[in-house]
Order: C-alpha cells, then structure tokens, then sequence
C-alpha cells in the first residue's frame, strides 16, 4: 500500500488549525455575549436590589451621644466632669459555657455567682452586668476571652474635690441622669444630646467616619453650668462646720457664705458630707442640701428683723424701752422665760442680750398683720427662686390664724419656720440697706428670674440702726456674740438657739443653735451664718456656732487679702503653721515673687491702714511678707523657718521712712 505524500500529510494539519482556531473563536465569542449578557443584567434588572444591599452591607447607621457637661466654681476650678468609663454586658446567645463563665465573672465583679447566672441565662438579646469596669478588672475579662462577653464605652461622672459641696452638687445615675442637686436642676442643660452617624465598613466590618460635616463638627456635647461658689471659701465652710459639729457632739450643720453687694452664694456647706463618686449606699438623709430644704424654727436670730419692721413702722425708737419682767412673763395662760432676769431694757440692749419678753413685746406693740406682713416682704413661707430642685418653702399660717402668743413666740422666732437659704435672704436685706436682692447661685448660664424684683423693705437708716444693734452684739458687754469677736475688725451678729419641736407635739429637749454675722458690721460686704442642730450638752448659738463664724471669717479674709493688719492670724486656723507645706524650712517661691514685687513698689493691698508697726511675732512669714509688701517695704530675713520669731522696729514704732534701717524679721520653725 503506498503511503501519503509528504504534502497531503501537510495539508492535513493545516485544515484541523482552522477547525481548532473556530472552535475558539466561537467559544470566547459566546463567553463574550454570556457576560455582557450577566453585566446587563446585573446593571439593568437586579441593579436597584443589589444596590439596596450592597448599602447594607458597606454602609451603616450609628448613634453617638455627647458628654455631660462640666461644672465650675466662680475662679473656673473643677467640680464636676464626665469620663469616660467601660460598661460590660453580655449576649447570652453567645456564651459557650454559662457555668464557667458566670463563676469567673463573679468573682472578679465581686457579684453573687447565682445572680451572675441568673443574667447569663436570660432570653434577652443583651444584659448589662456592670455600667462602671475598673480598668484592672476589664483587663482581666478580657484576658479570658469568654465567649459572649463584650465591652461598651460609657459616660460616668466624676468629682474631683471628693465630697466638696456634695450635697449642693448632687450626683448623677445610671444612664447619665441628674438625680440630686444641680446635677438634676440642671440636667437638661448639662445632658449631651444623640446625633445620626453614616459611616462605611469594610470587608471585616471595621467602620470609617467618612461625613465630613459629621461627628467632629456636630455640637452633642452638653453645656457647662459656672457657679458662684468659691471652692476655697467651701473648703473652709465644710472643715470649721466639721469642726463644730463634732466638737459640739451635734446631729449635722449647715454654713452659708454671702457676698452682699451680688447676693451671690460664696458656700454652701452640709454636714455630714457624702461622696458622690460613691454611687451606691448613699443614704437619702445625708444627701440632702438641707440648707435649701430643710426647715426649722430660727429663735432669737428672728429679733434684728422685728426690730427693723417696729423701726420702720415706727412703733418703737432706738430708745424705746420695755419692761423684761425680771424673767418672767405670763400671757394668755403660758409664761415667756428669759435665760436672765432683766428689768428695764431699751430696744438696743433686747437684742443685745436677747430677751424674748423684750422681743415678744416689740411684736405685740408692732401687731399680727404688720409683722405678717414683714415677714412675707422678707420672703418667708415662699422658696428663694434658687435653682434647687426640691427647695423648701418654709412654714408661715395666715395672720388669721394667730393668736396673741402665736404673735408674742413668732417674734422671737417660734411658731414660724424657714430653711438656712430663707434666713440668709432675709439677712441680705438688712445688710443690703434695707433693699431685697435676690441670692444667686449660678453665674453661668443665668438662672432663674427671680420670683421678685428689687424692692425696698426698710428704710436705709432704719438698716443702718439694726447693723448697729447687732455690732453691740458683737462688742459691748453681755452680747451673746461676743465670742466671735475678731481683734481689729468689728462685725455684727445675733445668736440663736431655737427649742425643736417634740415627736409627741409641743417642745423637746432639743436645740438649733445659729449665728449670723455681718463683716464688717456697718454696711456688710459678707454674711456668715453657721446652725448646729442638736449640740450637747452646751445648746447656745454663741457658744456652738459663733466660733465656727468667726474661723470661717478669718480664714476667709486672709484668702481674700483682706485680712485687716491688726489680727493676729497666728491664732487663727487659716495662719496655723500646720497647713504649711512641712517640707519647707524657709520662703517658698511665692514668697520670693511677693519680695521681688515688692521691690518694684507696684504692690497695693486693701487691708486696713494702720499709722504703727503691728506685732509680727507668731504670724506666717507669707502674711507678713504680704502686709510689708502694701507699705512698699522689703524685709531682710534673719533664719530658717516659716513663722516670725522677732522683729525690727519693734511692734507699736512707727512705720519705717525711707531714710530709715531696714525691716528685718527673724523667723522660726513651727513648734
């Protein structure tokens, strides 16, 4: 058989290339028309749906919600402010082991290993075990990896200053909600508001905040609150109240500070303190702000402004005399007691030793709806427009319900009612010069219009007559007030000591004692008041409270670079060598600047002037430094120390000239 030529063979393979090559032409070509056929399809039919899920998929809703906003005192100090914290909870869904998982977390949260289960168990979706993880114990969770187990940031609310004006402040619960104090006056305010997010996630499901005009331009974040309170003065308010409440074996007490020319709160102090950070077992007695909203009989501190209303009504002068009735005085089957048997007293001398037959006297002459009436213009049996939630509005009956001894125990303070806030309302109107100005509290933003606008109640001389009263208080002899006397300044004030009603009806054998102080006494720049509730065994107000009105004055005015030239502040807390740093041996760097200051001769001060040397010896170098520095005066320092031991000229010489020796102190460590 013969074989193929060599050129058939050829042309063989040449004709299965051409089969080959359209085969795959033929092939791409429908894969061609197959997907152009699938990308119309995608695109043109299912184009709307897919694109509906595909935003499901990459783009996502988030809700984010702003901090709570800070509180200030009036020198921009921190009070309050919000951090954020870890919540925990869990999914029960997801957890593989509730047994072992509930035992862990247990014992870590310091939680019943039962309630734990209890959550783990539930058929909710998500269960909250914890709104506040410490960062220890979140590390520990997450070391453990438990499935189920997740973390959420959270807002919680943080104070600073400890228990610093905590019942004024109150404090803030779960979910960030205002509950107590100014946190839930002002919660509204201070709350931060929920915004929309849009954000994309990856292919993991990671997010990224791509809006621009989203959450770093968004304004969520809740505004700040400033107050008129001064931390320091708060400070001082809280430690002399601590001081006389225990010293005095009392119940609690109350301290409030007024600046009169703004009527603006300077301190509100409670004692027992609380601390807010502490959100469980705060006991609702001790959270009270019972200066705003506790109310009590104020006693004898009633007697300046009887007399102002008699004075303004005329019915009595300065020189008005009444008979004390040697102690003792019936009326209408009750008999009135003085702690003295007095005789004859002018008005001056009632209030100086405060007699309540002197007192219930003035009133009966004055008459029921006079003294009704003052008492309303003064603000009792109203609240102060303060924002406090809750404030207290006192106790006055209609004038139609008093009988002649309601009339005679009303003016010296019985059977009338009135929380601290109403009394120091009351107060600011007699060291006003007779002018009702209504207290503040917050300096930012504006609180509250007052329930009432400034208005006149008493005359000016007529509250410059009562000033007067009340320095005799302070400084003549038999005031009740004499223990608060402060050497080279003069303040007024009036004791207190109000009998507390009985649970069965009628009056205990407990006692209220207060004081209230103008500083200085004639046209007052500062009302301090101090009430100790239930002291023993002494009950009187010039013996509980006056003391604590005078430390907080001192301390007060040496802050204020008041202090006047003549007090020895080495007697007073705020000089006390104790609350120098121990460390330092000789002039701290404040010190120095003063000195250099000094040099410069661009110094003022506002103290008192006086034409001799005062006594340096046993005053805190810083204090002295201060008072030379108001005379242009720079010291030589003579030792190591921090209290001034000797001095040169020696005390009551006369100011140094500038031709005359130096100024040399010679200073001491504290003993």
């Amino acid at each position: 058989m013969r074989k193929p030529s060599k050129e058939s063979q050829q042309k063989s393979v040449r004709d299965w290339s051409r089969v080959k090559l359209t085969c795959v032409g033929i092939f791409l070509g429908l894969a061609w028309v197959a997907l152009w056929s699938r990308a119309g399809y995608l695109q043109i039919v299912a184009g709307p749906q897919l694109a509906i899920q595909a935003e499901r998929q990459h783009v996502a809703s988030e809700i984010d919600k702003g901090s709570r906003g800070e509180i200030y005192d009036r020198t921009g100090r921190l009070l309050a402010k919000s951090v954020e914290i870890e919540g925990l909870f869990v999914r029960p869904k997801e957890i593989v082991d509730v047994d072992k998982t509930a035992a862990y977390l247990a014992k870590v949260l310091h939680m019943k290993e039962q309630r734990v289960k209890q959550k783990l168990q539930s058929s909710s979706n998500m269960v909250y075990l914890s709104w506040r993880v410490g960062d220890r114990t979140a590390a520990k969770i997450r070391e453990a990896a438990l499935p189920g187990v997740h973390f959420t940031k959270e807002f919680g609310r943080f104070y600073p200053n400890g228990h610093l004006a905590s019942q004024l402040m109150g404090f803030v619960g779960v979910g960030d909600v205002g509950l107590e104090g100014l946190e839930k006056s002002f919660d509204v305010r201070l709350t931060g508001r929920q915004a929309k997010f849009v954000v994309q996630r990856d292919a993991s499901g990671r997010r990224y905040f791509f809006d621009s005009q989203g959450r770093e331009l968004a304004d969520i974040n809740g505004h700040d609150v400033r107050l008129t309170i001064d931390a320091q003065i708060q400070f001082f308010a809280e430690e002399e109240l601590e001081k006389a409440v225990t010293t005095n074996n009392a119940k609690a007490g109350t301290c409030l500070v007024v600046h009169v020319p703004t009527g603006e709160i300077l301190a509100m102090a409670n004692y027992p303190f609380f601390n807010p950070n502490v959100g469980r077992g705060i006991s609702p007695r001790v959270a009270r702000n019972h200066a705003a909203l506790d109310v009590f009989e104020p006693g004898s501190t009633m007697k300046p402004l009887l007399v102002a209303a008699a004075l303004q009504e005329r019915t009595v002068r300065p020189d008005s005399t009444f008979n004390c009735e040697n102690g003792k005085f019936g009326l209408a089957g009750k008999v009135i007691k003085d702690t003295h048997s007095y005789g004859v007293l002018p008005v001056n001398q009632i209030v100086r030793v405060s007699s309540n037959i002197g007192a219930a006297k003035i009133g009966m002459q004055l008459g029921s709806a006079r003294l009704h009436g003052y008492f309303e213009k003064l603000g009792f049996g109203r609240p102060t427009g303060l924002p406090i939630s809750g404030e207290g509005k006192g106790l006055l009956r209609p004038v139609k319900a008093w009988s002649v001894l309601d009339l005679a125990t009303a003016s010296f303070g019985q059977g009338v009612a009135m929380t601290p806030v109403q009394m120091a309302q009351a107060f600011l109107i007699l060291a006003n010069d007779g002018v009702y100005k209504p207290l503040k509290l917050v300096a930012d933003p504006d609180g509250p219009a007052p329930p009432r606008q400034p208005f006149r109640v008493f005359d000016a001389d007529v509250a410059r007559t009562v000033q007067r009263i009340m320095r005799e208080v302070v400084h003549e002899e038999h005031g009740t007030g004499r223990v608060a006397q402060i050497p080279g300044l003069e303040t007024g004030g009036k004791t207190g000591t109000a009998q507390k009603a009985g649970a069965g009806g009628g009056y205990g054998n407990k006692y209220l004692g207060s004081y209230v102080s103008f500083v200085p006494a004639i046209g007052p720049e500062y009302i301090v008041m101090v009430m100790v509730d239930e002291p023993e065994p002494s009950h009187y107000g010039g013996v509980v409270a006056a003391p604590a009105v005078r430390d907080v004055t001192l301390r007060m005015l040496s802050y204020l670079g008041r202090m006047p030239e003549t007090v020895q502040l080495a007697k007073s807390p705020a000089a006390s060598a104790a609350e120098m740093p121990a460390a330092s041996v000789g002039p701290t760097k404040a010190d120095k600047d003063i000195l250099a200051i000094a040099a410069s001769k661009s110094v003022t001060t506002r103290a008192i002037e006086v034409h001799s040397v005062p006594d340096f010896s046993g005053m805190p170098l810083r204090r002295v430094v201060e008072i030379l520095a108001g005379k242009g005066i720079v010291p030589r320092l003579e030792g190591q120390g921090l209290v001034v031991s000797k001095q040169s000229p020696a005390p009551g010489a006369p100011w140094p000239g500038e031709k005359q020796s130096e100024f040399v102190l010679w200073l001491a460590r504290p003993s």
